[in-house]
């Protein structure tokens, strides 16, 4: 199953969306006249077109290989994958942190999480083999890989990080895109979910974040620890490929 966490934006929400940035954040370099913003709306329009179908093309393999896995082994690996685009207000953020214009070339040659994906799995062993499948596909590079299963971040936070970049057929002829594509188990999904939103909630309440960063410390190895249990029961049931990494 695959849920898109937001419909696509038209080009009033995007002029919108750039005219509410220039007034709130004047120092920051934008589309200033109507002009310049209606053809930034275009090109941007145009460019998260590009973006979508890279999210697509990724998503559809994602969908063969777990139907595949079906067939070979009696299990699906994928539990279900969400996808989303940033933002204009994302991504103006990111490209503000690093002193950069709202440009088009700006947002290309710098951000490379506009589109994701994330697919939850059953298990751990569904996360690499997945990945690993995907990787070697001949028409994806791999531009990055982060694991954070095998080296959590501090907070605890588990999950396997991969940008690809895959070629999109658009009218104008072929075009490599990034995605970045987040691989990890259902509990370590719930946990994140949390653990943004703690901190997002409470981004101006530092008492709180504190407060409960511990817990969730302890809850993320009693988590790993749950799916490695879970998923030895299940390597005894399911004899599946076995893969503990992915080359980048």
């Amino acid at each position: 199953m695959i849920l898109d966490r937001q419909n696509p934006l038209s080009l009033a929400d995007i002029t919108q969306a750039i005219a509410a940035l220039s007034e709130s954040l004047p120092e920051f370099e934008t589309p200033q006249d109507i002009e310049d913003i209606t053809k930034f709306g275009r090109d941007f329009e145009a460019l998260m077109q590009g973006y979508r179908g890279a999210m697509q093309e990724i998503s559809t393999k994602l969908e063969i290989l777990d139907d595949e896995y079906q067939t070979k082994y009696s299990h699906n690996p994928i539990h279900h994958i969400e996808r989303r685009l940033k933002s204009v207000r994302s991504i103006a953020g990111k490209l503000l942190a690093h002193d950069l214009p709202l440009d088009i070339d700006s947002i290309e040659n710098n951000i490379f999480d506009i589109a994701g994906i994330r697919v939850m799995c059953n298990y751990i062993d569904d996360v690499y083999a997945i990945a690993s499948m995907l990787s070697r596909q001949s028409d994806i590079r791999i531009l990055e890989v982060k694991d954070y299963i095998k080296h959590p971040k501090e907070s605890g936070y588990r999950s396997l990080h991969v940008i690809y970049s895959i070629p999109v057929f658009l009218t104008t002829g072929a075009k490599d895109i990034p995605v970045e594509v987040q691989f990890r188990t259902i509990s370590m999904d719930y946990w994140a979910s949390l653990e943004h939103r703690l901190r997002y909630k409470s981004e101006n309440n530092p008492e709180r974040v504190a407060k409960h960063a511990q817990t969730l410390q302890n809850a993320a190895r009693e988590l790993y620890d749950i799916d490695v249990s879970l998923q030895n029961v299940h390597r005894d049931l399911v004899s599946a490929p076995r893969e503990d990494h992915i080359s980048d």
